[in-house]
């Protein structure tokens, strides 16, 4: 599939997890990629690794401004950097709660500003936020993480709403819990690593995670020519975590 054939991309937290699956996905269909990234490096050939850290507006600009002079254009943004973070609402102070959302939220706000006027002048303009199923759905020990992909779910809808007019569609995915580095460091913290795991992936309606090439392929459905007529929408790929009510399943 060639779906992607002439449009430049950046995908931002893009040397690892979703965002280098992503990548690496949208390079494979025809598109010339940008990973953004703290750390940039190991990249896959074809792949243009450019340091940027969302947190600052400056570095951010530079970024952008370096894509479209490399390349002549900028047509889809995958705003996919984020952190993690744990507890219930006592657990973390202002401090945390400020960096979490600056990178989580502000962060996306930073990449869309700039991204804007060049997406203005794109035939297939395309922003793709990830957002996360406790967006909506409650989950023990994740407060603050639920509060930022909470903010995102909004801020694409309102995105949505402001740029659809311009033919700039802006969309969001949803993952589950999702098979990616950052779920193996928090389960290294645990007192039994693989018990923890075992825990997790019997949690979800599949009995696994999702895996990183599969919200891979729901970002990009959005971001494609051929979603077109899809607008303001959020995609989960959950396992069913959040609209599923399956029976337990009695013991073996």
């Amino acid at each position: 599939m060639s779906d992607f054939a002439g449009l430049v991309a950046i995908v931002t937290g893009g040397a690892s997890g979703i965002g280098l699956a992503t990548a690496k996905l949208l390079h494979s269909r025809g598109a010339r990629v940008a990973a953004l990234d703290l750390k940039p490096d190991g990249l896959p050939d074809g792949i243009v690794g450019i340091e940027a850290d969302v947190t600052d507006d400056a570095r951010v600009a530079a970024a952008v401004d370096a894509v479209v002079e490399r390349f002549g254009r900028l047509d889809v943004v995958v705003n996919n950097a984020g952190i993690g973070a744990i507890g219930d609402v006592a657990a973390n102070d202002d401090d945390e709660w400020m960096r979490v959302l600056d990178v989580n939220v502000v962060g996306m706000v930073r990449v869309a500003r700039h991204a804007l006027p060049h997406l203005r002048r794109s035939p297939a303009a395309a922003i793709v936020n990830t957002c996360s199923v406790v967006a909506w759905a409650g989950v023990e020990q994740r407060v603050l993480y639920s509060a930022s992909k909470g903010a995102v779910y909004a801020l694409t809808l309102a995105m949505a709403a402001d740029h659809v007019r311009e033919g700039i569609r802006v969309n969001c995915v949803a993952p589950g819990s999702a098979d990616t580095p950052w779920i193996a460091r928090s389960l290294r913290h645990t007192e039994d690593p693989a018990a923890a795991r075992a825990a997790l992936d019997a949690f979800q309606p599949t009995g696994r995670l999702v895996s990183a090439d599969e919200v891979a392929g729901a970002i990009a459905y959005l971001a494609s020519p051929l979603s077109g007529g899809t607008v303001g929408t959020v995609l989960a790929v959950d396992n069913g975590m959040h609209g599923l009510r399956l029976r337990p399943q009695p013991p073996r």
